[in-house]
């Protein structure tokens, strides 16, 4: 969870273009971040910040009713250079994020601790489908260095997240509080609980899902299901399908079409504990 305390982040747009290259900066740091649409990928080399020592993450988006965006996680002694191999080797990304130090100060070292911290954080959050083929292994650095690198890693989860990228983020930070303001969603053979927060509708782990559909489901659930079924967030348990994680729906109704197998009104299948929909709580 990034910190909650107020700061300040400073974002720079080199050629006052917000869709082109952005420089993030919390003040009181010496973290940044710099956000690289691919097509800018040339003119991120003229910038001091992207050829710095560091980590990085390629983005990629989540086509159509697919589930989890796909995202990379590295670590580069020069990260412009290494996004110029992957320009040329990896299709799936549209955006990279580079993070690096704006007093010159990481090493190698630095940048193998983020890379491995990063990962591992960004597997445990499960919000992207990491496209790395193997877990960085854990370097060992200085205890000086590590404490240095911990006490930074909440900058860099702030940073990733200003720029729209929450990938350090946890679905649901504190599990507890939510499980007491938990919603729930029956219908035939599906019995799923849940929570509206932030992220949107967020189905909880180990949620059963209608294992066969309507015949007037609508072609987006279908397709959502599928999407889910083959990257693993639903499996197949004694004739149901089954959450394997928690999982975010950016509306109640597209939470409840995958549940329920059938068109859905996500604001009344949204039940408390008292019985009263989600419409009832949040909108009237």
């Amino acid at each position: 969870m990034t910190d909650a305390r107020p700061k300040t982040i400073q974002i720079f747009l080199p050629n006052g273009n917000p869709q082109g290259i952005r420089v993030a900066r919390i003040t009181s740091r010496t973290v940044q971040a710099v956000e690289i649409p691919r097509k800018k990928l040339e003119e991120a080399g003229n910038r001091e910040e992207a050829r710095g020592v560091g980590v990085y993450v390629l983005f990629g988006s989540a086509e159509g009713d697919a589930g989890k965006p796909p995202a990379y996680v590295g670590e580069a002694e020069n990260c412009f250079e290494r996004l110029e191999v992957h320009q040329q080797r990896k299709d799936f990304w549209t955006t990279a994020v580079a993070i690096t130090s704006r007093t010159r100060s990481f090493t190698k070292a630095h940048a193998k601790r983020l890379e491995y911290d990063c990962y591992r954080v960004a597997r445990d959050a499960q919000r992207f489908r990491l496209q790395n083929n193997q877990e960085p292994s854990e370097p060992h650095v200085p205890e000086p260095m590590l404490a240095e690198l911990q006490d930074n890693f909440e900058a860099v989860q702030t940073l990733f997240s200003t720029l729209g990228y929450p990938i350090l983020d946890p679905l649901t930070t504190d599990r507890q509080r939510q499980e007491r303001r938990a919603l729930r969603c029956q219908g035939r053979g599906a019995d799923a609980r849940g929570a509206y927060t932030e992220d949107g509708l967020v189905v909880f782990e180990g949620s059963e899902v209608r294992l066969d559909t309507a015949e007037s489901v609508p072609d987006s659930v279908l397709r959502r299901r599928e999407n889910l079924r083959e990257e693993g967030t639903l499996v197949e348990e004694n004739g149901a399908l089954v959450f394997t994680e928690d999982h975010p729906f950016d509306s109640p109704s597209g939470a409840a079409g995958v549940v329920l197998g059938r068109s859905s009104n996500g604001w009344r299948e949204w039940k408390d504990r008292k019985g009263r929909t989600l419409d009832e709580i949040e909108r009237q």
